[in-house]
């Protein structure tokens, strides 16, 4: 049985999302897997590339052979070098972790409180930002003759 590392496709329409999968090379591209060793999501900023470095070390050395997106991906990480006893490549760039939502939800509102604004508070940018205008612009008065 020839077993190979490939790429099997899941997500939405122009959002594609790849787990890396080690499969029988017969069986269709998102057909059934023998193992899950990772995921690629290409369309996040940076590309997020997560490896099994263990597993897929395992099934490198017995034999199983990557298709060339795999094989790219393998050697971003840093997976294929190791394999081959190749120097490593520079590490990854990594995605920021996102804000605590919870946590800035409840910096807002103790800003909110302790502020003691309620006008401005309850407004929103634009609302605000019209109201401001109104306040500065002069009250225009029709001239007399026109009619």
């Amino acid at each position: 049985m020839a077993v190979k590392i490939k790429l099997k496709r899941l997500g939405m329409i122009r959002n594609a999302q790849y787990r890396i999968v080690v499969a029988d090379s017969r069986t269709k591209r998102d057909g059934r897997a023998i193992e899950e060793i990772g995921l690629y999501h290409p369309k996040e900023n940076p590309s997020r590339i997560e490896v099994n470095a263990e597993r897929a070390a395992y099934w490198l050395g017995v034999g199983a052979q990557p298709t060339e997106p795999v094989l790219k991906l393998l050697k971003l990480t840093g997976d294929w070098q190791k394999f081959k006893g190749e120097p490593a490549p520079a590490p990854l760039l990594v995605a920021e972790p996102a804000p605590d939502r919870h946590a800035l939800y409840e910096a807002a509102a103790k800003e909110a409180l302790s502020g003691g604004d309620t006008g401005t508070a309850a407004t929103t940018p634009k609302k605000a930002k019209k109201k401001e205008e109104a306040a500065e612009a002069p009250a225009e008065t029709p001239t007399e003759g026109e009619g």
